[in-house]
């Protein structure tokens, strides 16, 4: 309990922050179809958000070190708010991108700071606790911040000003608390070839997990409308897909800590398939079934970054886990930065139901080159533990680094 007071002010921030910008991306794509842009621009608002992400990713620590964390924490989420009040200054969707790649730089930039404060603070002893909690409000806030969508107007200035005062209010508990900021840490090198040479499919993994979870929740607003759900019926529809992969952490993480990984990443790639094709059939049929389907296709694609981090960090060593998970983000900022784009411009040409044919032809891809690399080398025995691994910053690979320590050496890289 004394551990969770000492951290109040974080977790409470980060409860802000994901209800503030866990919300923007739907209502922006509501707000795009009540204005009449096309569904190619509304991936592109998803596209652009992912982009900001990226670029606050490699900043943050940077700036962190030459202001602080208070004062970049600050600038973050004044950068955040800006986006948000600015939408109904300009209505174009080029503008709007540009105002996402402000809210994506602060979401980055944000979660690095509350991550940077974390690692300096814990324990050994607090380690898991805190790191349990933090898990727990995150996931909360982002399953909460679906929900906001169900009493927000599109297309309203006011509920954009609701999202940026949130944005605002975050700033409140961090920068008044009197608890010592920590001893800034230098920032990890981005290797993105890191990735490559431990895992190759634990590479592609995070690209595939990008494709299927940043479409879904950028470009499914306008899926939802296609289909024929109302506005709070959509926000349940997010809402479903969030919880589902929540609840699939403990019996994958189950499985990766049990079973080869690799065919692990392979089932869940095929269950991945099945849930997009139950999708595209249940279509717009009842409500209550097109729910469960949406839980149904987050609980099996959701574990999928979790399960290939954790794969690639069995070939690493102990002074590689922080870069080798700055590197895993990269390609999943990667995957982020084009699924949204994409999926848009297919569902513009093809109809809604090409987003899942798109996720399904990537989990099988996914199934083809797993198969391939299962013959190229056996898995290493001694392996890592399964940690949900939250896809926040490149920071989140300092809190995870001693969850993932093991005594005997990586084999070799790759031939």
């Amino acid at each position: 309990m004394r551990m969770i007071i000492s951290f109040s002010a974080l977790f409470l921030s980060v409860i802000l922050l994901q209800l503030s910008s866990g919300g923007v991306g739907p209502l922006d794509a509501l707000s795009g179809i009540a204005l009449n842009f096309t569904t190619a621009q509304i991936g592109l608002l998803g596209s652009a958000h992912f982009l900001g992400f990226f670029i606050g990713c490699w900043w943050a620590p940077r700036l962190m070190g030459s202001v602080g964390h208070s004062r970049a924490f600050a600038a973050f989420t004044a950068a955040g708010a800006i986006g948000l009040l600015a939408h109904f200054l300009v209505i174009d969707a080029w503008a709007w991108a540009v105002m996402r790649i402000a809210t994506g730089l602060s979401v980055a930039g944000c979660y690095t700071v509350i991550e940077s404060w974390l690692q300096g603070k814990v324990t050994n002893e607090s380690r898991g606790r805190a790191m349990g909690t933090y898990r727990i409000v995150d996931m909360g806030a982002s399953l909460a911040a679906q929900m906001v969508i169900s009493v927000l107007e599109p297309a309203s200035y006011v509920s954009y000003n609701i999202l940026a005062l949130l944005c605002c209010a975050a700033i409140l508990p961090l920068t008044l608390t009197k608890v010592t900021q920590p001893i800034t840490p230098s920032a990890p090198r981005l290797r993105p070839m890191l990735a490559v040479t431990r895992s190759p499919l634990a590479a592609a993994g995070v690209v595939v997990a990008a494709l299927s979870s940043a479409s879904f929740r950028m470009v499914g607003p306008v899926y939802g409308q296609e289909v024929g759900l109302e506005t709070n019926q959509i926000a349940y529809f997010l809402a479903a897909f969030v919880l589902g992969g929540a609840l699939a952490q403990y019996p994958a993480g189950w499985l990766a800590d049990k079973f080869d990984r690799r065919w692990v990443l392979i089932w869940l790639s095929i269950a991945a398939i099945f849930s997009s094709g139950t999708t595209i059939l249940v279509g717009s049929s009842t409500t209550a079934l097109v729910m469960l389907n949406a839980g149904f296709f987050g609980f099996t694609t959701f574990p999928i970054y979790s399960v290939a981090t954790a794969h690639a960090h069995d070939f690493a060593s102990n002074d590689e886990r922080v870069e080798l998970s700055a590197a895993l983000m990269f390609f999943y900022a990667l995957g982020a930065i084009g699924a949204p784009f994409l999926a848009s411009n297919l569902i513009e040409g093809y109809g809604p139901d090409a987003l899942f044919i798109m996720i399904a032809a990537g989990h099988l891809v996914l199934i083809g080159f797993g198969l391939n690399r299962m013959r190229a080398r056996p898995t290493h025995e001694n392996r890592t533990r399964y940690i949900y691994a939250p896809r926040t910053s490149f920071i989140i690979g300092r809190l995870m680094r001693r969850s993932r320590v093991k005594t005997s050496p990586p084999p070799k890289d790759d031939p």
